[in-house]
């Protein structure tokens, strides 16, 4: 079964770019990726931008980021399952310790970078 990973990241001191939560979802031989700019909570929209793919070492790497971006460290971690993927909605079902529901990935049009995070809890 696929996995994702939440990582929290952390940029280095003097950094003007805020903390942020790195969404990875395996997906064959990389992890989409998106920085959430909170923690997902349930049935509350989150801004998503969307980030290169990365590598799935990911899944299972908590410390520095290479060429001094910060540290990352694991927030949550689980399986994914895939329902959905357009060019403009994702949905899959998240099993984690602290996430657990079916989340969704939205954005206005094909090709923006900005999408929507939803988590709705599992019933």
């Amino acid at each position: 079964m696929p996995r994702f990973v939440i990582l929290r990241h952390d940029p280095p001191g003097g950094s003007e770019l805020p903390p942020h939560w790195d969404l990875m979802l395996e997906a064959g031989q990389v992890l989409r990726t998106w920085a959430l700019a909170e923690p997902p909570a349930a049935e509350r929209p989150i801004v998503a931008e969307a980030l290169p793919d990365h590598r799935t070492a990911y899944l299972d790497y908590e410390g520095p980021v290479s060429r001094d971006r910060g540290a990352v460290h694991r927030w949550d971690a689980g399986t994914v399952q895939w329902e959905r993927a357009t060019a403009r909605e994702i949905v899959v079902r998240l099993q984690g310790y602290q996430v657990f529901g079916r989340a969704t990935l939205t954005r206005a049009d094909a090709t923006a970078t900005c999408w929507q995070f939803v988590l709705r809890p599992a019933s």
